[in-house]
């Protein structure tokens, strides 16, 4: 094992569950809800007691050329592009602090987690990723159980990374995006779910009075939603804002 990734490995070992999770039915539409893809993807689940996978899709044999026979968790991790594998281990630490420090650790099930990372393919050039997460299953001591791990191909749309994560609230949790790994330079930005909801309705190319409607509040409130969304995502405007949630994976 690479030094690399054992300390990716070392990151999860102090938290994941002490026991193998119960079996998790996940259902067909349960899986495409949770799956936002702006290109091609991939998606796994993988169980963080001993790292075996299950849910494979066969989509994930063909983008990178595993071997379905032999593949294991290490083949998926040590496909990182070895500039990002820092980034990764960093994101992953910053997620265990975030959600002890600032959200109550249980609400790990509430949450999507995204940000990028370069991977190798098939013919061995690197492209672009969008990691998207989904903890399906936690002990009672908040150990890590199942998670469901989605790669979304996005360097049609860019080939910069910005080293960034979001959090995406689920069950009417609010939303964080564009943190920085960095805690010096953490500018906390919440956006509720209205706010999120509002975003994708924008993304689908309604209008301010198409939104109200949708929506039930006024126009007047959604142009003051509006404002407040550009500015907490320090986006000049609406264009720059889809794309980059379209990157972070929230639309």
């Amino acid at each position: 094992m690479l030094p690399e990734i054992e300390n990716l490995h070392n990151v999860w070992q102090a938290n994941r569950t002490a026991k193998i999770s119960p079996a998790h039915q996940i259902s067909f539409n349960d899986l495409t809800n949770s799956i936002i893809s702006s290109g091609p993807f991939s998606f796994y689940i993988i169980d963080f007691f001993d790292m075996s996978l299950s849910y494979i899709s066969p989509s994930l044999y063909e983008m990178h050329g595993f071997d379905p026979d032999t593949l294991t968790f290490n083949d998926v991790l040590g496909a990182i592009h070895p500039d990002d594998i820092n980034f990764v281990i960093k994101a992953e630490g910053f997620l265990t602090r975030f959600f002890s420090d600032k959200i109550d650790r249980s609400k790990l099930l509430s949450y999507k987690i995204s940000y990028c990372h370069r991977a190798r393919l098939q013919n061995g050039e690197y492209a672009l990723f969008n990691h998207q997460a989904v903890m399906l299953t936690m002990d009672d001591n908040g150990g890590y159980g199942k998670s469901l791990n989605i790669h979304t191909a996005i360097d049609h749309l860019s080939t910069h990374n910005t080293y960034r994560i979001s959090l995406i609230g689920l069950n009417g949790e609010p939303s964080f995006m564009n943190l920085s790994i960095d805690e010096d330079d953490q500018e906390l930005k919440e956006f509720s779910k209205r706010e999120i909801d509002i975003i994708k309705l924008i993304a689908n190319g309604l209008n301010n009075t198409e939104i109200a409607e949708k929506l039930f509040i006024s126009p007047l409130t959604v142009k003051k939603h509006r404002t407040n969304i550009l500015a907490k995502s320090n986006c000049k405007n609406s264009a720059q804002l889809i794309k980059n949630c379209i990157l972070q994976g929230i639309i």
